[in-house]
């Protein structure tokens, strides 16, 4: 994903931009860069999560069928996950 938003130009634009209004609200360059890095990551994961929950929405109201495999595989993932950070 980090490669992904290096090369994107709208990202990169986003991240100029965010640095930008950081720079000329007083913030040092070099934390404005990271502020904004921040910001637009946490907006990423944001955006990840809602379109989660909207595709388990619709899972449940139109594939009722295979809604509770689905609410495993996130559960599954996100235990995976969880354990890969514990153990490095």
């Amino acid at each position: 994903m980090y490669k992904e938003a290096n090369t994107d130009p709208v990202r990169q634009e986003a991240l100029a931009g965010l640095i930008a209004h950081l720079v000329q609200q007083g913030h040092q360059p070099q934390y404005a860069q990271l502020m904004a890095t921040s910001i637009i990551f946490q907006t990423d994961l944001d955006l990840r999560n809602a379109q989660i929950a909207s595709l388990l929405t619709w899972l449940q109201q139109e594939h009722n069928d295979i809604y509770s495999a689905a609410v495993d595989v996130v559960e599954t993932t996100r235990e995976q996950f969880e354990q890969r950070v514990q153990h490095g």
